[in-house]
C-alpha cells in the first residue's frame, strides 16, 4: 500500500536523502514520496528559500557539496574523517592517482600529508581546488562541459582523455552501493564518466559512509567485483561488511 506523506514529512525526507546521496532528482523523489514531480518541485523550492538545499536542473544538491560550504555543514563529518584516515594508507610517493569528487573526497584531501609527492588527475573542479592546498602535488584537471548534477567534466572528449590513462589508483565516492547490485547512480553522464574512470585504473578505491550500503539507484556504474578497496567508517571486521567481502574486494 502506498504511503502518503505530509508536506513537512516530505521535506524532512528530501533533506535526509540529500544528506545521504548528496544529489537527488525529481523523478526519483516523486516515486519515493508517491507524489507528482510538480509537488516535489514545490517542496524543493520551499527548502531552497529556507536555505536548506541548492536547486539544480532536475533536482537538488546538498549545501555541503557546494564550493562555498564549510566543513561543519558536511553530513556525517566524523565518519568521513575516519574514511579519509584509512584511505591515506594507500598513498605512496610517485603515484599517479585519478580522483573523483564529493564531500568524503573533500575530507580525504584535507588529510593528505603536505610532503606527499604524487600526481593527481581529476575531472572535478572542486577537487582540483582542494588539491591546490598541497604544495608537493602535481595536479591535472581534465576539463570539458560541467555537469550540474555531479559537478564533473563530462562528454565525449573527457571520456576519450580518460581512456588514454593508466593510473595506479582511482579514488571516488559513490551515491549508492549494494553487495549484489554494486555501484549505482541516477545520472547518465555521471555514470559514463565513472565507468571510464574505473577502466583507467589499476586499482579502484571506493569511499562510502555505511549509510549508503544496501542502497540501489537506477543506473549501474560497476559490479562490486570490479572494486579493489571499499573503505567505510566501520571496523573492517564489522558484520555489516560481511556481504561486501567477495572476490578481490578488500574492505578497510
Amino acid at each position: 500500500m502506498s504511503i502518503a506523506f505530509l508536506k513537512e514529512e516530505r521535506k524532512d525526507l528530501i533533506i535526509n536523502q540529500l544528506n545521504l546521496h548528496t544529489r537527488i532528482n525529481l523523478t526519483d523523489l516523486a516515486v519515493t514520496l508517491n507524489v507528482s514531480e510538480d509537488t516535489v518541485r514545490r517542496d524543493i523550492n520551499d527548502l531552497a528559500d529556507e536555505g536548506k538545499l541548492i536547486k539544480i536542473r532536475g533536482g537538488a544538491m546538498s549545501k555541503a557539496y557546494h564550493h562555498s560550504s564549510q566543513l561543519q555543514e558536511t553530513y556525517a563529518h566524523q565518519s568521513k574523517r575516519i574514511i579519509g584516515e584509512k584511505a591515506l594508507t594507500l598513498l605512496r610517493d610517485g603515484m599517479l592517482i585519478l580522483m573523483g569528487g564529493g564531500t568524503t573526497i573533500r575530507e580525504f584531501i584535507k588529510m593528505i600529508p603536505a610532503d606527499l609527492k604524487a600526481t593527481f588527475i581529476t575531472v572535478n573542479p572542486l577537487t582540483a581546488v582542494e588539491l591546490l592546498d598541497k604544495p608537493n602535488l602535481e595536479i591535472i584537471m581534465i576539463g570539458g562541459q560541467i555537469s550540474r548534477y555531479s559537478q564533473m567534466s563530462v562528454g565525449g572528449e573527457v571520456y576519450q582523455r580518460l581512456s588514454e590513462l593508466r593510473v595506479d589508483l582511482c579514488i571516488m565516492g559513490t551515491n549508492a552501493i549494494d553487495a549484489k547490485e554494486g555501484l549505482t547512480d541516477s545520472d547518465w553522464e555521471t555514470v559514463q564518466a565513472k565507468k571510464t574512470m574505473i577502466r583507467a585504473a589499476e586499482k579502484i578505491v571506493i569511499l562510502a559512509i555505511s549509510e549508503k550500503m544496501n542502497s540501489v539507484m537506477r543506473m549501474k556504474v560497476a559490479d562490486l567485483g570490479q572494486i579493489d578497496y571499499l573503505i567505510t567508517e566501520l571496523p573492517a571486521d564489522s558484520p555489516q561488511l560481511s556481504p561486501y567481502r567477495s572476490g578481490k574486494t578488500e574492505v578497510l
